[in-house]
């Protein structure tokens, strides 16, 4: 699954569940378990934390052939200018890794400046740039805290670093393929979300502009197709991009955790709602773990729906609550369609 999305976006919001957790239970099914993503990661070691996301071993020579399209001029400046520091840092993790970012002094010649999320941070700045260029890596967690080391002892002996551009190109068409159609280019959001040019040319019915579709899924939509529902995150890939999402699904969406609740439409954490090929509408649920409780607030539908949408929709709550381990509490569960 993860080799197919490319990444899975690592996000410290769990009104649900982890983000990692909630998209691969959403494409998997109730099969996963988180145990199985920490055995990629710690034991089999197939997957591996970079960044802000977690993506196939395997590509990792290919993120990091590309780190400078991840990398701010003004960031490797900052590493210049504290040269003593970046060498403190990979000196100590080369005798002492891996350590979590509170074992590291702060010995910055110059402070690193923020708008204001990371200031005072210079070890954990420090770090995260230096796993981008590939001085360090993270090797695993302890609790919720990230543990970094040398790359040596967390990548593969035999890790090949290609080309720049060899290595954008795979990327390239692996995005597309993951994403199935896209823009042929776009502004990138943490992530590229376009085409990068690739793909075959069409036009989508009700949209201005071309779109570009990967030739696979291309031949896939002559098959059959068995349409599912599923309780998506906020940061899965098939929503991720807000503009593809509202001109392709029609799907008017924004993450509202960080408005004040008097000014949310569909809540602090909306779970969007997929029936079939179309996006419908949006939970609003929490959960309460000390209760053991699955809080069901409101279900938001984009459009009246059938009996058979509810029908469809109110299974997947309960299979969510299953999943968790929870028991649900909403006055309108289970009759909000009637």
């Amino acid at each position: 699954m993860v080799d197919h999305l490319t990444l899975l976006q690592i996000d410290p919001t769990a009104a649900i569940a982890p983000n990692v957790d909630l998209v691969s239970w959403s494409r998997l099914g109730d099969g996963y378990d988180h145990s199985d993503l920490r055995f990629a990661l710690e034991e089999e070691r197939s997957l591996v934390e970079h960044s802000s996301y977690i993506r196939p071993m395997d590509d990792i020579g290919l993120i990091l052939a590309t780190a400078r399209d991840r990398l701010h001029p003004s960031a490797l400046e900052w590493i210049d200018a504290n040269a003593g520091f970046r060498a403190d840092v990979l000196g100590l993790l080369a005798a002492e890794g891996p350590l979590t970012a509170a074992e590291v002094p702060d010995t910055s010649q110059v402070p690193w400046q923020s708008s204001g999320w990371t200031n005072d941070k210079n070890v954990d700045r420090m770090l995260e740039l230096l796993c981008r260029t590939g001085e360090v890596a993270i090797s695993g967690r302890r609790g919720k805290f990230r543990t970094w080391d040398v790359p040596d002892r967390v990548y593969p002996a035999d890790l090949e670093i290609p080309s720049y551009d060899d290595a954008r190109a795979v990327l390239d068409a692996r995005r597309l393929t993951s994403l199935g159609i896209a823009r042929p280019t776009s502004k990138p959001q943490g992530e590229e979300i376009g085409a990068a040019g690739l793909g075959e040319p069409c036009v989508v019915e009700g949209t201005d502009g071309e779109w570009r579709v990967d030739p696979d899924a291309l031949a896939a939509a002559e098959q059959p197709f068995e349409p599912r529902t599923a309780l998506l995150s906020p940061f899965d890939r098939l929503v991720y991009d807000r503009e593809r999402a509202l001109e392709l699904f029609d799907f008017d969406y924004v993450l509202e955790m960080y408005k004040p609740a008097a000014k949310r439409r569909w809540g602090y954490f909306a779970l969007p709602i997929l029936h079939g090929d179309r996006l419908v509408g949006k939970l609003d649920a929490k959960v309460d773990r000390k209760a053991r409780l699955l809080r069901v607030f409101a279900v938001h539908e984009d459009f009246p729906w059938d009996p058979a949408i509810g029908d469809a929709v109110d299974a997947e709550i309960g299979a969510l609550a299953e999943w968790l381990g929870v028991v649900i509490a909403g006055e309108g569960y289970g009759s909000l369609w009637q």
